[in-house]
């Protein structure tokens, strides 16, 4: 792999999200191929922001994987630790726009090739400063296994490790295997971006503050604690500190995929630039505006990987 020390190395999921595009002049409803998957969508957004990324992850050596190969390598993403896989297809997901942007997901990952990452295949990840991965390379075996052998070596490294639960219930043979394994990433990470549902499903608190207070006492590893609220906004907490800023609410939202990610992406830039032992209230209420800010402007388009604001139009929006 050589001797270059990436910014950030995420290991997950890279998938086709298919989202809808219209109807055919049969009626038959369209769907455009999106470059997508979770860890992806964060480095995509990372390098937006100036950093240099690099992925571990595998798709199928078919067209969709080719697609997403390209996609991600046009982005200045380092894919040497990408695997092509000629037997297992690429993982697919469907996306189903409510007219309030919200989504709802059909997945086609049984036996497809980003869930049979290898331990062995993640042995000559390159070196990094930060190590992201979320909760589906959790969800069944060997990706489970790869995963949790890439946290063990990066933690022996010193690495800063992130984690996004990402829950998507229908990937998972059930809520309880789904709650421990999410727990063990909990576990496993300095910095972590959790969405208000996953607080609940974790807590069972509807109450966003008393649920980040249950899991700042569960897991005292986490340093840094980020909880979004979709359009009610973000929480920061850190040591005795906690910050709000509400979501920037300004029409024209088209769908949310990538939103989360998208935050994701500005807090561990915000936590790779500054670090996890001095900051101040004002820095998190910097932080989290950027990342709402963000946030929104990736739902004003379609796709999440292709999509990702410019820190330009971020800061253009801050100052309007």
């Amino acid at each position: 792999m050589g001797n270059k020390k990436f910014d950030v190395l995420a290991l997950g999921e890279l998938l086709i999200d298919f989202t809808e595009g219209g109807g055919s002049a049969q009626g038959n409803p369209l769907f455009e191929a999106n470059p997508g998957g979770a860890p992806c969508n964060v480095l995509a957004m990372l390098k937006k922001l100036g950093r240099e990324c690099a992925f571990c992850g595998k798709v199928g050596d078919d067209l969709f994987g080719r697609q997403l190969r390209d996609a991600v390598r046009s982005l200045g993403i380092d894919t040497r630790s990408l695997v092509m896989d000629p037997v297992y297809h690429t993982t697919l997901a469907f996306v189903k726009n409510a007219p309030d942007g919200d989504r709802e997901f059909s997945f086609y990952r049984r036996s497809c090739a980003d869930v049979q990452l290898t331990a062995e295949e993640v042995t000559q990840m390159p070196d990094a400063a930060c190590f992201h991965f979320g909760g589906l390379s959790l969800t069944e075996e060997p990706v489970r296994s790869a995963t949790r052998q890439a946290v063990s070596a990066v933690r022996q490294k010193g690495l800063l490790i992130s984690f996004d639960p990402n829950l998507r219930p229908a990937l998972w043979s059930s809520a309880m295997l789904a709650k421990e394994q999410i727990t063990w990433g909990l576990s496993q990470c300095d910095i972590a971006k959790i969405a208000d549902n996953e607080v609940e499903f974790l807590t069972g608190k509807t109450d966003l503050m008393k649920g980040a207070a249950i899991l700042r006492e569960r897991f005292p590893n986490i340093r840094l604690l980020c909880v979004t609220a979709g359009a009610a906004g973000s929480y920061a907490h850190w040591r005795e500190v906690s910050v709000f800023q509400p979501a920037f609410l300004l029409g024209g939202t088209v769908e949310t995929t990538g939103a989360g990610d998208t935050f994701c992406a500005c807090m561990i830039d915000f936590a790779v630039e500054y670090g996890l032992d001095s900051l101040t209230e004002a820095g998190l209420t910097q932080m989290l505006r950027f990342a709402n800010a963000a946030a929104y402007l990736v739902t004003t388009k379609k796709g999440a990987i292709c999509s990702m604001p410019e820190r330009e139009q971020i800061e253009e929006l801050l100052c309007s």
